[in-house]
């Protein structure tokens, strides 16, 4: 009997499960393979980079070791704090010193307004005292109250459904670099549905979407904790601790070329053509972004490909700065600061990151180390700059905002093309769409961040999801413990 067939003899060799792409989701989902598979299960993850981590990675700046990529992961979401813990990391993970954050809004740098739900106000005291709009703009929010309903009885683009709710200027100076900064995308083609779950939830059932963003915050515990964590010695650090603790074969520079199903399983294609190397596999998880996904999946699944080859991506540059502490005048009181579209600027956010996060001025207290985020789509002109000519953006940046004065000691340039998925109009129905496509091929599954988030904790839940499908379809009593548990910490 082939795979999923019937019991498995307790004697033969365990199956075969590749996973393509050695990112975190690819990772996390080895790991649950390796947790839930009874030692019935063979894991291999197979990547093309010459190393694992995807967009997570870490490297010195001025001797200070700095994320290349997500420098924190949502603390409210447990499924990145538990893998961390899982993996040993537990004992590392810090919490941030300030997330008082900024907007550059007409000319100044200003609070965020509090209470804000993804840049939605739910304070009109405090939209009004951080003075990011202009009178009038601020003017027209209330009118929100009175306004008749907007129906939402499909997904919408953000921006439409909270400019005619709040007015244009609460789109551009508040919710678009809200969005910048998750996405790398724009308010005029995301996906309400998809982006802002909760206040699309909201917007069936309430007329006043300022009512709504209020009731959010209200439901928010007061003792819920930091919104976000992070890993001292960096993010970058978890992907090669949760390599190590899946007991997979993991192996680097073999980039999967083709992927084709068998009458068994499933063949793969490694390597370059010149010397392709020929892999069998019971079952395979894709965790990689669309557009190989898609490649990999049109011969077998082309419905799932087609609609993956739709999903865009957007590019972007972290520009990350060492300064001298005495070059910033005054106290640095806040994480960063977000800088609207409107505004024009080549850098369209900025984090304090020894402010934000003060374990790491115990590598150097007197250093002072900035991330300036660059990009987004449709923005790729910016990036056709050299590093040096984005290095001089980024300090003629802070030294019109914050004041800065004089050298940095550290500068690095990272490049991340592609980055960032685009969860457009229908992106949910989408994802549902290759899903299905997906869950028709026996032994297949697909995760990480095209579907459900693109953050740590939404890649590690797909991977679980993956993983809990590949062996359902081994075993399919039921019999093994792939039971959906979080992952419990080494030694508990």
């Amino acid at each position: 009997m082939g795979p999923g067939q019937g019991e498995r003899d307790v004697s033969a060799p365990p199956y075969h499960v590749v996973v393509v792409g050695g990112g975190i989701a690819g990772l996390a989902a080895a790991w649950y393979l390796g947790r839930d598979g009874g030692g019935r299960v063979r894991v291999s993850v197979l990547d093309g980079a010459p190393r694992v981590g995807g967009k997570l990675s870490v490297s010195e700046v001025a001797g200070v070791p700095v994320d290349e990529g997500a420098e924190s992961m949502l603390a409210r979401r447990p499924e990145g704090r538990d893998l961390a813990r899982a993996a040993g990391l537990g004992d590392r993970l810090r919490d941030p010193g300030t997330l008082a954050a900024g907007v550059w809004s007409r000319g100044e740098l200003r609070p965020m307004p509090e209470g804000s739900v993804m840049g939605v106000p739910a304070d009109l005291a405090a939209l009004a005292r951080s003075g990011v709009l202009s009178p009038a703009g601020l003017a027209r929010v209330p009118l929100d109250r009175v306004l008749p309903a907007t129906p939402v009885t499909s997904d919408v683009p953000v921006a439409a459904y909270i400019r005619a709710r709040l007015g244009p200027e609460v789109v551009e100076r508040l919710v678009e670099p809200m969005l910048g900064g998750v996405y790398a995308g724009r308010a005029e083609d995301l996906s309400l549905d998809a982006t802002m779950p909760r206040l699309a939830a909201a917007a069936r059932t309430h007329r006043s979407l300022l009512e709504a963003a209020q009731e959010i915050r209200d439901e928010t515990p007061r003792d819920a904790g930091p919104v976000f964590t992070a890993l001292d010695g960096g993010m970058g650090t978890l992907p090669p601790a949760v390599a190590a603790l899946s007991g997979a074969d993991v192996r680097t520079g073999a980039m999967v070329r083709e992927l084709r199903r068998t009458p068994t399983g499933w063949r793969l294609t490694v390597g370059p053509t010149r010397s392709p190397e020929v892999v069998e596999a019971d079952a395979v998880i894709l965790a990689v972004p669309a557009a190989p996904a898609s490649r990999l999946l049109a011969e077998d699944v082309p419905g799932a490909a087609a609609e993956l080859a739709r999903i865009e991506y957007s590019s972007m540059a972290i520009v990350t700065l060492a300064y001298p502490r005495a070059a910033f005048p005054g106290t640095l009181d806040r994480s960063g600061y977000l800088v609207p579209p409107v505004e024009r600027r080549t850098v369209k956010a900025v984090t304090f990151t020894t402010a934000k996060w003060p374990h790491l001025r115990e590598y150097d207290r007197d250093l002072v180390v900035v991330r300036c985020s660059i990009g987004r789509l449709g923005e790729e002109r910016a990036l056709q700059r050299d590093d040096a000519e984005l290095v001089a953006a980024a300090m003629a940046e802070l030294a019109e905002t914050s004041g800065v004065r004089g050298l940095p000691r550290g500068t690095r340039v990272t490049r991340w093309g592609g980055a960032l998925p685009q969860y457009a109009v229908g992106h949910l129905d989408r994802v549902a769409r290759i899903r299905a496509a997906v869950a028709a091929q026996p032994g297949l599954a697909v995760c990480g961040a095209a579907y459900d988030g693109v953050g740590i904790p939404a890649c590690v839940a797909t991977a679980r999801t993956a993983a809990g499908r590949v062996l359902d379809h081994l075993d399919p009593g039921g019999e093994w413990r792939h039971d959906g548990r979080q992952p419990q910490a080494q030694g508990a």
